[in-house]
């Protein structure tokens, strides 16, 4: 049995054109880029050539990249570098009650230091208001992080409203954009972005690769202290081969591409809730399936079957599927971004899953999909009713 594959938001599978650059550079690139000699300015080169890549993936200047170990480190050094930093400005910070752990767990580990946190709440669909953050924003705010696109449901965050407000702010802007790089549209310098975090296996990328924006005008010490590497920003011999991997992942993404993968994954969408729904199967979609949300996100509420049941049954059938963010969905612990959406009582807490889609999902996974849901929803309530 094939296993079918959709869980892209937790992480996606390797693409045949990274996996084979990273061999190459594992094989042929060992050399230091911190080193002066002819292995060491190779691999130099192959680190700023996918500096260069990626910064023009989002709008950036080349020295406004800095390569991370992934999207937690990126974010980790945002929040809490940031903090530390602009203490003697203020000490308030306005988040989203519907943030990945690596952002909500550098807020509360802030709290505990003196900081207030403002963690602004979202609607059924998993939006914010901007009238909320207005007025949550004052004058001893000294950053704003809010995701760009949410890795549960796929709300589509008002990044471009939020940095035009801040433009005129002291806040610094900082925006988690792990879910949205490879599919939106993406401009720091349009959205007045400060800080911007991405991870290389959400876009069939190396795991244990990120990177960092941060623009020019932005000062914070280097949040893991050793080398000078990343011109003093992050310490630690670079990853040429993982960084050549991503540059890789992040070159094949070209406008057509991400228009085509949007144009499909929403069909991969519809195909869902028409198959349910042709299937007389009780659910609905938590969230939104037609404005403010990504493409590659389909949140489900299985009416009367908890999400440990269905999740374990997909899988005997060969599917992988999530209960919520990879982070927390190994734990069974209830989704913080359902709770925040829809309250702690609410019966969709424990009874829905996450379907996500990437570039290798096909519509035949997506008819195996529609077909085993059926049939495991009709087997459990068939028994419930004897």
């Amino acid at each position: 049995m094939s296993e079918i594959y959709l869980d892209n938001a937790a992480t996606t599978p390797i693409s045949d054109e990274v996996l084979a650059e990273l061999n190459d550079k594992y094989k042929n690139v060992y050399g230091n880029a911190s080193t002066l000699y002819g292995l060491g300015r190779q691999a130099k080169q192959i680190l700023e050539d996918g500096r260069h890549t990626i910064a023009n993936s989002i709008n950036a200047e080349d020295n406004e990249i800095v390569f991370t170990s992934g999207g937690s480190e990126s974010d980790n050094t945002a929040v809490i570098k940031t903090a530390e930093a602009r203490k003697s400005l203020g000490n308030h910070i306005i988040t989203t009650a519907i943030e990945h752990e690596a952002i909500l767990k550098p807020m509360h580990y802030l709290e505990k230091k003196g900081f207030r946190v403002t963690y602004l709440p979202v609607d059924k669909e998993g939006n914010i208001s901007l009238n909320d953050f207005k007025a949550a924003l004052d004058d001893e705010t000294i950053l704003v992080s809010i995701m760009t696109v949410n890795n549960e449901v796929g709300s589509v965050m008002p990044i471009h409203e939020i940095g035009t407000i801040l433009k005129k702010h002291q806040a610094w802007f900082h925006t988690d954009a792990v879910q949205a790089y490879g599919l939106a549209d993406i401009d720091v310098k349009r959205d007045h972005i400060d800080l911007l975090s991405t991870s290389a296996h959400k876009i069939n990328g190396p795991k244990m690769m990120g990177f960092l924006y941060r623009s020019n005008e932005i000062k914070i010490p280097s949040y893991i202290m050793g080398g000078d590497q990343e011109d003093k920003r992050r310490a630690g011999t670079e990853n040429i081969p993982g960084i050549a991997g991503f540059a890789t992942a992040v070159a094949s993404l070209t406008e057509p591409e991400k228009l085509a993968r949007k144009k499909r994954f929403q069909g991969f969408k519809n195909q869902i809730i028409n198959g349910l729904n042709s299937n007389q199967i009780d659910f609905e979609v938590n969230g939104s399936n037609d404005k403010n949300i990504s493409p590659h996100v389909l949140n489900l509420w299985i009416k009367g079957i908890s999400t440990y049941i269905m999740q374990n049954n997909l899988d005997l059938a060969g599917i992988a599927v999530s209960g919520g963010s990879a982070c927390t969905a190994g734990s069974l612990e209830p989704s913080h971004v359902l709770i925040a959406m829809f309250g702690k009582d609410n019966p969709r807490i424990e009874e829905s899953i996450r379907v996500s889609f990437g570039r290798y999902t096909t519509k035949a996974d997506i008819d195996y999909f529609v077909d085993e849901t059926t049939k495991i929803v009709n087997r459990i309530k068939a028994r419930k009713a004897k």
